[in-house]
């Protein structure tokens, strides 16, 4: 009895050694490939729109393309933090009162209202060229990406430890920083 049992542990052992973990790690090496090419396209994106300062429906689309290649589903949130300047004044009811000071503050715009200017509900009756999103010198412009499907190395690594990570995601890339121009 005991030898069988053993022969048994000895058969999974095996297969788990044979052919699970190399699966896994095989996994594994597509995750990280995924995570580079996103983090080159989330980049190479925020990277143009900070140099450019503006977003096209072009750029927009390609910048998807690229993710999609990748064979994972994203959740892609920009944000814009627009720079604005209010005057000082010591009683706010009269304009002689400037103190000759600003105070500094960023307004922050979110996906949903960069993409309805970049994709309108009337978008055929508005043209291409005429649907940019426009930034400013000094304002700043940040990018994050994370997949929301579970990936085939998650899978495994849930199979391999009895359970669900509860975790899905495995590509998380934040990335931004001033625009630099306005080129439009």
């Amino acid at each position: 009895m005991s030898n069988a049992l053993s022969l048994t542990a000895a058969a999974i052992v095996a297969c788990l050694l044979l052919y699970i973990y190399p699966i896994g790690k095989s996994y594994e090496t597509q995750d990280q490939m995924s995570y580079a090419i996103v983090y080159k396209s989330v980049s190479k994106f925020a990277d143009s729109v900070r140099s450019k300062g503006y977003i096209t429906p072009a750029m927009y689309r390609e910048f998807t393309a690229e993710l999609d290649a990748t064979g994972n589903m994203y959740k892609i949130e920009m944000q814009h933090d627009e720079k604005r300047y209010h005057p000082v004044y010591s009683d706010p009811a009269d304009e002689t009162t400037f103190l000759g000071d600003y105070e500094v503050y960023f307004e922050a715009r979110y996906t949903p209202h960069i993409m309805e200017v970049l994709f309108p509900e009337q978008g055929s009756a508005v043209p291409e060229q005429e649907r940019k999103y426009l930034l400013k010198q000094y304002d700043y412009f940040t990018v994050r990406v994370s997949n929301t499907n579970t990936t085939k190395a998650t899978l495994v690594r849930n199979f391999l430890n009895m359970g669900s990570s509860g975790n899905v995601v495995r590509i998380h890339i934040p990335y931004g920083g001033m625009v630099l121009n306005e080129d439009y």
